[in-house]
């Protein structure tokens, strides 16, 4: 080779490398700019009201002194670092379930480190999902209201019309998601970021109003300030708690983005932005008591707050969007990990599979919106209600990273313990402050979450009950293959496919097929679909085939929690592995089974009567698993539970 050769070749290499790193760099920035948008929505927009309510509840009727405006600032910037900054971004961000992260997730991951599903750690897991739900209702009403109100700054003709503005873009709101959100995503980041720019312009044009300000910084004026005022301090806490919700959403996007993109997000313009907004907002309020009436919108020159009520309307659709995706996400995860009925799910993406739409759930979700809306009508009225659903999440998520950093990371126990009980500590006085506002608005999202947590608790309980009562009645499926092969019936040609969710007994569609047809197919398959304690699965991964005899063969699909069963598509890679699936000469049958209540049941009557309307209400399975409808053959059954 000579010298010019390899010259080139080295060129080329240079080349490569440098087109290489610059589309990892403008990737990089792209994810950056993403997680701002979808993220920090939601802890974006706790400026328009966190500071204002946590101030109130500090002073009462109380004149404003610079010892409560110091001690709430102090309480919020150290909330920040602590619970959002150490914990979620520099924590538990490490803590991932094969790149997802999530309350879901964390309970997969601490179930694979404990080697089985414990009933403790998939109680938590059910807790802390079914909060979630109560968050994704309160955040759209409170962010939207919150935003809307800055109108009566404009001008105090606008009061009466805050109301039925806030319905009106709650209503589009849910009623677009059925499009999807690709198109709308695409300007969540560069709004998001206009919005934290503006946070800290705001911030640094008030901040020098009184730079006693700056003295917020020690967290000993708001240890003080709590210890010196203990009743009110913990009710204040429960308030300046709001200035950290939507903190969890950092670890429950990790998929979307990644770790670095996230915590370049944080600490390159969130958290600065943020600190410097509230620090604005005392500074302000120190040398204008009066301001204390909607300080965020007092920061705003006169010339510019029309488009800064513009712009935060915005920025809080952009909040309610996440939480509302977050929703859909979870409860896919939730359906693959067996813990609610099959939903249908619309994908809006051909390209994003994450983008899903679950009808079910916005219909339910925008129902809770509008009457959060209509019960409290005003933002300072909400907050109650907001915050213990938040916590309860971090409190749970605490808990099982203890079992990940023990069990999985192998620490030592104490050491564990060390790194973990002040986290549990801080979320748990977090927890009782917000538990103080029960009668006042935080019973809302805990019915919420409470009647999710019982329907889950019953269909898992059920559908156990169901299993073993079917696995009773069932025959062994090789005890009917070895009968079958000795004594075939008449066989046609064709592959038959009989969807089972035990593997080693024969289906019950099998069964009413030899007895009512008498005859077999040529190829039959018994296929199970499993859902694996991984958010995805390899194709290597995908398929286990069994051969039982020349006529039967046993098939195992794995999913992920993350994914959503194709069968098809998931039995055609079955032919690498030798199988000649046609789904032109393939049926499918599945077993229709009409659930009757039983004299006696493992349940109280209540509840098995709400098992059985939960497994009416279940999706068909020929949709969830994208099955042809001209290939499925369906058979009925009565089944008392």
């Amino acid at each position: 080779m000579n010298e010019a050769t390899r010259v080139t070749e080295s060129q080329d290499r240079h080349d490569h490398s440098a087109r290489s790193a610059h589309h990892d760099s403008s990737s990089f920035w792209a994810l950056t700019l993403g997680s701002v948008g979808v993220v920090y929505g939601d802890i974006g927009t706790s400026p328009l009201y966190a500071f204002r309510e946590a101030l109130r509840s500090a002073v009462g009727d109380g004149p404003i002194t610079q010892t409560a405006v110091l001690g709430v600032l102090s309480l919020i910037l150290w909330a920040l670092t602590l619970v959002v900054t150490v914990k979620y971004v520099l924590l538990l961000l490490r803590a991932d379930n094969h790149g997802e992260g999530g309350t879901l997730s964390l309970t997969a991951l601490a179930s694979r480190a404990l080697g089985r599903r414990t009933m403790p750690v998939v109680t938590l897991g059910i807790i802390g999902a079914a909060m979630f739900y109560g968050d994704s209702v309160i955040t759209p009403a409170i962010s939207v209201l919150s935003a809307v109100e800055g109108l009566t700054i404009v001008t105090p003709a606008f009061e009466h019309a805050v109301l039925p503005l806030t319905v009106g873009i709650l209503v589009v709101l849910f009623a677009v998601q059925s499009r999807g959100t690709a198109r709308v995503a695409a300007f969540f980041g560069p709004v998001m970021v206009v919005w934290f720019v503006a946070l800290a312009g705001l911030g640094l044009l008030h901040i020098a109003d009184d730079p006693h300000i700056f003295w917020a910084a020690n967290p000993l004026y708001g240890i003080s300030f709590v210890v010196e005022h203990p009743l009110i301090g913990l009710v204040t806490l429960g308030l300046v708690f709001l200035a950290v919700t939507g903190g969890e959403a950092l670890y429950a996007d990790l998929g979307h983005f990644g770790c670095k993109p996230i915590r370049t997000a944080w600490f390159g313009l969130v958290f600065p932005a943020l600190v410097i907004n509230y620090f604005g907002q005392g500074a302000m309020v120190l040398a204008n008591p009066g301001a204390l009436e909607n300080p965020f919108y007092r920061m705003v020159p006169e010339p510019f707050l029309l488009p800064m009520v513009i712009l935060a309307t915005a920025a809080t659709v952009i909040a309610s969007q996440a939480v509302i995706t977050g929703a859909y996400s979870i409860t896919r995860q939730a359906i693959q990990l067996g813990l609610i009925p099959r939903l249908a799910i619309r994908h809006t993406s051909e390209i994003h599979s994450g983008q899903i739409y679950i009808p079910r759930v916005n219909t339910a979700l925008l129902v809770g919106v509008l009457l959060l809306v209509g019960m409290f009508k005003t933002s300072s009225a909400l907050a109650s209600a907001y915050g213990i659903a938040v916590t309860t999440t971090m409190v749970v998520d605490a808990l099982l990273a203890f079992v990940v950093i023990w069990k999985l990371w192998g620490w030592k126990p104490w050491s564990a313990a060390a790194l973990i009980v002040p986290f549990v500590l801080i979320d748990g006085t977090f927890f009782i402050a917000n538990l103080l506002k029960l009668f006042e608005g935080a019973w809302v999202p805990l019915l919420f979450a409470g009647v999710i947590v019982l329907l889950i608790m019953t269909w898992r309980r059920g559908s156990r009950l169901l299993a073993a009562k079917t696995r009773h009645l069932e025959i062994p499926l090789e005890t009917l293959v070895q009968t079958l092969t000795k004594k075939p019936p008449h066989i046609v040609p064709g592959t038959a496919v009989f969807l089972t969710g035990d593997p080693d007994s024969a289906p019950t569609a099998l069964l009413h097929n030899l007895k009512h047809n008498k005859v077999l197919h040529q190829h039959n398959v018994v296929l199970t679909i499993e859902s694996a304690d991984t958010p995805r699965v390899t194709e290597e991964d995908r398929v286990r085939i069994t051969r039982l005899s020349p006529l039967f063969s046993k098939v195992v699909l794995r999913f992920g929690f993350m994914e959503t069963p194709n069968v098809p598509k998931a039995l055609a890679i079955a032919r690498k592995q030798g199988w000649h699936f046609d789904i032109m000469s393939t049926s499918f049958f599945l077993s229709r089974r009409l659930l009757k209540p039983a004299a006696q049941s493992g349940m109280p009557k209540w509840q098995d009567n709400l098992f059985i309307r939960l497994a009416k209400s279940a999706s068909d399975a020929t949709d969830f698993f994208q099955i042809p409808t001209g290939r499925v053959v369906e058979v009925g059954t009565q089944v008392t539970v």
